[in-house]
């Protein structure tokens, strides 16, 4: 049974391509628990990765923290999570479980940090506001952050992503039932909804950057990682393929089978209880 608040097409928009995800996605930076440790002046003992994923999030606490819970409502994306804790053998503090941003399974005033990454933006914000300012303790931090897509290489292939993007939008809206479409925030008023939530006393923004590295087979990796993307293969259009195919082309003319730095710009929105 999903809790009040939560949409099933939210958490079904991720199904069935966890393996996809997790192999071209960014892994959270390391940059993320720095900041945020020293904002809470301490090394957190529990941190909550809320919307985790499969992880990617998640284990860069493992080093940072004394206990790490990823809570994730998708099966597929939790199994796959729970898979890659299995190959760690110096992780006992780590855990994932199913769960839902406005029902957390920890106990009040237990968590030092929350993290949403990548994952704010599909939650039902004032809930989840009202339940991170329930487990979190006096001190603590809330923080939802997000890279740009797509990340930095070079124009023709960026402004053909977007493309892609802006035309994925475009056939959800006209062939999936409005009953059954995801909802996303719009993530440039997440700031404002951490002030008007009332749960903070301290609220901004940071940005900052991270670069990865990516060959042609992962830059085309991330666009066919977007949900819109995937949403509309699971509606059994067509309509992407040609721009596909020739997105693939201006990739691979770019990297020319080389491995490159690619750059990830991230927003920070930070909250302090």
């Amino acid at each position: 049974m999903i809790p009040e608040g939560n949409l099933l097409s939210n958490i079904d928009r991720f199904t069935g391509f966890a393996d996809g995800y997790d192999r071209n996605r960014p892994q959270a930076p390391q940059f993320v628990t720095r900041i945020l440790r020293d904002y809470l002046g301490h090394r957190p003992a529990r941190v909550a990765d809320v919307g985790c994923g499969t992880g990617l999030s998640t284990f860069i606490w493992k080093d940072a923290a004394d206990q790490i819970i990823g809570v994730e409502p998708s099966p597929d994306m939790l199994t796959l999570a729970k898979h890659k804790l299995a190959l760690y053998t110096d992780a006992p503090h780590i855990s994932f479980e199913q769960g839902y941003s406005n029902t957390l399974p920890l106990p009040s005033s237990s968590v030092d940090i929350i993290t949403c990454s990548q994952s704010f933006h599909w939650m039902e914000p004032t809930s989840t506001l009202k339940e991170a300012g329930r487990v979190l303790r006096e001190g603590g931090i809330f923080a939802a952050y997000d890279c740009e897509w797509p990340p930095c290489a070079n124009w023709h292939i960026e402004t053909a992503y977007m493309d892609i993007l802006d035309h994925a939008s475009d056939i959800i809206h006209r062939l999936a039932d409005p009953e059954n479409r995801p909802l996303k925030l719009d993530k440039s008023a997440h700031l404002r909804r951490l002030e008007e939530s009332h749960v903070f006393r301290y609220t901004r923004e940071i940005g900052f950057h991270h670069t990865e590295i990516a060959d042609a087979d992962r830059y085309i990796g991330l666009v066919l990682s977007q949900g819109g993307v995937q949403t509309v293969f699971k509606l059994g259009s067509k309509e992407l393929d040609q721009k596909l195919i020739r997105f693939a082309a201006l990739v691979q003319d770019y990297f020319q089978g080389r491995t490159l730095e690619v750059v990830f710009s991230y927003r920070m929105r930070l909250g302090m209880k």
